[in-house]
């Protein structure tokens, strides 16, 4: 017998569905914004969410420091500590990307 109950289900999500540079492009100011045709989505923070999960979501939070040592929010060390935090985090992903897809 199947199983019916919506809870169970899996949503089917739109072709862009996490894909960072299409829900959270980079804009002429250099800034990142979401674009009109996301604001009307009902998966519009769930999307933006999985996004950022990803090795992509990484660069948003490396352009994000950068912006703030620019302005002079953070100072050289912490930036320094910051950006050796990103590249791990970065590097852990991508090896657990490339575990995945050998199990697959």
């Amino acid at each position: 017998m199947w199983n019916t109950d919506p809870k169970d289900q899996k949503p089917e999500y739109p072709y862009c569905f996490g894909k960072l540079n299409t829900v959270f492009p980079l804009g002429d100011d250099g800034l990142r914004h979401t674009p009109e045709s996301c604001m009307v989505c009902r998966y519009k923070t769930e999307c933006l969410r999985e996004a950022l999960k990803k090795t992509d979501g990484i660069k948003v939070r490396e352009e994000k420091l950068e912006r703030a040592y620019t302005a002079g929010m953070v100072g050289f060390l912490e930036r320094w500590s910051r950006k050796k935090e990103l590249y791990r985090q970065k590097q852990q992903r991508e090896k657990s990307a490339e575990k995945e897809k050998g199990e697959s």
